[in-house]
């Protein structure tokens, strides 16, 4: 369990998860025109944006560039586990103010704490994207952090129990989202330290629930969409085939350009040179687009028909 990921885990969690993933984003945004044209400019800022600040942070140096790249795919990852939380509230309508802040700080640190305790206990068997994007933080951090972790989860179980014997309600999926994001964070993360358990843990819980709301929300706009997204989004087949397809192409790049490894899947390597500061940001404006959208596509209210998801 302490070693590197195995090539097949690498194939099935990066490449068929993580990075599809990210593409999916495109079945909610940018292949929906009647969604594109509802806040163009918002869609077409962010990439060029992001581009921009891209090529000036690679500018400054390589590890400048991953180093913030890092700090906002965590923030991603973290927010979304409580994008989850937050959904399943509305969905069997809980309003109190109290569980609010309860669940809200128990799913926060079931992954801020592992993360501290990553950036707490450097060097580790595995990076974020490459060696030293984390900053090192004060072991302070992490022991100052540890109770207050264990009082949150606490406080949230104990008062999900309560609530199911006081009253009868139980919202299942939101307990599962807080447990599976405590479990697979420390484990991935504090409890073994390999490349292997933190992306198998990590990667499957973020990504698969992902595919699934994209689905769902493909499913509800086929009817009105126009021909070609409604035969990529006919069926789960079509619709994994088109993210693999674009992952495939996106990692084929990364990995003959930048990463010179994988030869056996992506083929001989390219020598880039100088034009990596402009490259190198252009690869990462998909997961950077993603990361940055995903902050506004799943608000409430942003979209007239999200009721219905």
């Amino acid at each position: 369990m302490n070693g590197d990921s195995p090539e097949w885990t690498w194939v099935t969690g990066v490449l068929l998860i993580d990075v599809a993933h990210v593409w999916s984003t495109s079945f909610r945004v940018y292949f929906d025109k009647e969604e594109l044209k509802r806040r163009f400019w918002l869609y077409l800022l962010v990439p060029i944006f992001g581009y921009g600040i891209g090529v000036a942070l690679y500018s400054e140096g390589e590890l400048v560039f991953w180093k913030v790249l890092a700090v906002i795919a965590v923030f991603h990852f973290v927010r979304q586990q409580y994008g989850w939380v937050a959904l399943y509230r509305r969905k069997l309508g809980e309003t109190s103010r109290a569980t609010w802040w309860i669940d809200a700080v128990a799913v926060y640190l079931a992954s801020v704490y592992p993360l501290a305790f990553w950036m707490t206990s450097l060097p580790r068997n595995f990076e974020w994207f490459v060696q030293n994007d984390f900053v090192p933080l004060p072991t302070i951090v992490a022991t100052v952090l540890f109770p207050v972790y264990v009082v949150a989860l606490t406080a949230y179980f104990a008062k999900s129990i309560y609530q199911y014997f006081a009253t009868g309600f139980l919202n299942i999926g939101k307990d599962i989202v807080v447990a599976t994001t405590a479990i697979c964070w420390y484990v991935g993360i504090v409890y073994f330290n390999s490349d292997y358990a933190f992306t198998v843990t990590n990667v499957i819980i973020h990504g698969v629930p992902y595919f699934a709301l994209i689905y769902v929300y493909a499913k509800m706009k086929r009817e009105t969409a126009g021909p070609v997204y409604r035969t990529l989004s006919s069926n789960w087949l079509v619709f994994l085939a088109t993210l693999w397809a674009l992952a495939y192409v996106e990692e084929l790049f990364w990995h003959r350009g930048v990463w010179h490894d994988k030869q056996w899947l992506f083929g001989g390597d390219w020598d880039w040179g100088k034009l990596k500061m402009w490259l190198v940001p252009l690869l990462a404006l998909p997961q950077l687009t993603h990361y940055v959208l995903d902050g506004f596509i799943w608000r409430r209210g942003s979209h007239p028909e999200f009721r219905l998801i």
